[in-house]
């Protein structure tokens, strides 16, 4: 090959990439923009039922923020923190200490019946586990609590996050919804951004040392990874959109459960399945994203949908592991 064919297909290659590129994130556009547009049409009739029954709580709610606020008058910063940095704290060691202590004893046996790798942490490694806990500590203490000061700064500008008046039901769902997309489009990005292999064998190999994730290692990272890729996707939602404080602290929450459970390793009945973020760990180079929705878009859960774990990618209404009714394919004979 000559060299001018040389650099007609490199050029050549170079815009298949690009035009790959495009389409994929016009592809993305369009499924977050049709999202939005479907959610801004059917909201008021997705939420009346669930708002008939928040508002037949009468002003339980308000009365009790009320309350709380003028506890508080004149320290918002204070009352804030309280929601944003003690509340969730407490939500995510409280639930992480329930699973360590199935994964540092194996009981009960009830429990460690749904690990989705079988034959992994049967009881989990002490020093390997004493090591994630003082880095998560580290993450927590001195990484979290100054991302949560600047927050509570940024949002002061867009408004008062601490108002005397909490925000709708139906509002705080839009803001729920609006947060969730934020965070697969920055998680998705970053994530796929610390893959690359010059980053990777710096920041996000610690996080990978586990190939079989528990709970508690959700937040096990670099400081840099933890800080752009585990919490500026779930803090940007609401300095964008100026949250109250109630709102912040119910979504703080909900993105810690949820990553706990993507990473505890048991497929529990009644809750969101961890498949998807488990085989992440198991293979590296697939299922990136929250919930999948760019990963189908750029192709990259295409050896996940091949295997028994995307079968048991499903909410499990039953007491039967999905294990066993979906057992593994037998291996082949050598």
């Amino acid at each position: 090959m000559s060299l001018t064919d040389m650099r007609m297909a490199h050029v050549k290659s170079r815009q298949d990439t690009s035009g790959g590129l495009w389409d994929s994130v016009k592809k993305a556009a369009f499924v977050i923009g049709s999202g939005i547009l479907l959610l801004a049409a059917f909201g008021n009739s997705l939420t009346w039922h669930l708002q008939r029954f928040w508002g037949a709580s009468g002003d339980f709610w308000q009365n009790l923020w009320s309350k709380l606020s003028a506890t508080f008058e004149g320290h918002n910063e204070a009352l804030f923190y309280m929601g944003t940095m003690l509340v969730p704290t407490v939500v995510f060691w409280g639930f992480n200490a329930l699973l360590l202590l199935v994964d540092t004893t194996g009981r009960p046996a009830f429990i460690t019946r749904y690990r989705v790798q079988v034959d992994k942490n049967n009881p989990v490694d002490p020093a390997k586990l004493r090591q994630a806990l003082k880095t998560v500590l580290f993450n927590h203490l001195f990484i979290s609590g100054p991302m949560v000061v600047v927050a509570y700064h940024l949002t002061s500008w867009r408004g008062d996050p601490c108002g005397p008046q909490l925000p709708t039901f139906h509002w705080a769902l839009i803001e729920l919804a609006f947060f969730s997309i934020l965070e697969e489009v920055f998680f998705y990005y970053s994530h796929r951004l610390f893959h690359h292999p010059s980053l990777y064998k710096h920041f996000h190999k610690q996080h990978h040392e586990w190939t079989a994730p528990i709970g508690v290692v959700a937040t096990y990272a670099h400081p840099l990874e933890h800080l752009f890729s585990n919490l500026l996707p779930v803090v940007i939602g609401p300095v964008v959109l100026g949250s109250h404080v109630s709102t912040t602290c119910m979504w703080y929450c909900i993105a810690l459960v949820s990553t706990t459970i993507s990473h505890c390793g048991y497929h529990l009945p009644f809750l969101p399945s961890p498949e998807f973020h488990d085989f992440h760990h198991l293979r590296f180079n697939q299922c990136f994203g929250v919930f999948g929705v760019l990963d189908r878009l750029h192709g990259t859960d295409t050896k996940f949908k091949e295997t028994k774990q995307y079968e048991r990618h499903t909410l499990l209404t039953c007491f039967t592991p999905l294990t066993e009714s979906i057992p593994d394919s037998p291996k082949k004979s050598q």
